[in-house]
């Protein structure tokens, strides 16, 4: 288990959308799992863990993914997601988030988590993450700190 991880290296601002509105007039649940996406992916694609994927076929898939709600999101407005790797074990790793809301002042507004399991594409099965894969989020994680 890798320790001391969890520095929120990546934050991405995404702009609201009239769309992302449902009926009852707030921004609906599922668009905040496409938010929390998006940061996984800017995530992913920093540490090389999407470079792995292509060359080797080994890459991340989601296990688990889980959004609390804190208060509601409308349009106008603009989020920023930041997003962490906050342990890893032996084939997975758990992610967490939170988003905040530019209209409200920064008020955080949402917050989740979601498991990652590395997976060998060619097989289907999980596999250990590498050496070269936990070095390269470690110094990621501890790269941007302040």
């Amino acid at each position: 288990m890798v320790e001391n991880l969890g520095n929120w290296p990546i934050s991405i601002e995404i702009t609201v959308q009239w769309g992302d509105m449902d009926a009852l007039k707030h921004v609906n649940n599922t668009v905040f799992l496409t938010w929390m996406e998006t940061a996984r992916m800017a995530y992913f694609e920093e540490c090389g863990m999407m470079d792995t994927f292509e060359s080797e076929k080994i890459g991340p898939i989601l296990a688990a993914i889980k959004a609390d709600f804190l208060a509601p999101v409308v349009y106008p407005d603009t989020v920023v997601v930041h997003t962490t790797i906050s342990k890893m074990g032996r084939s997975s790793f758990e992610m967490a988030y939170k988003i905040m809301s530019s209209a409200n002042g920064g008020e955080l507004v949402a917050t989740g988590s979601a498991t990652g399991v590395m997976c060998d594409y060619s097989t289907g099965s999980s596999t250990p993450i590498s050496e070269n894969l936990r070095a390269r989020i470690t110094d990621l994680e501890w790269a941007r700190l302040p």
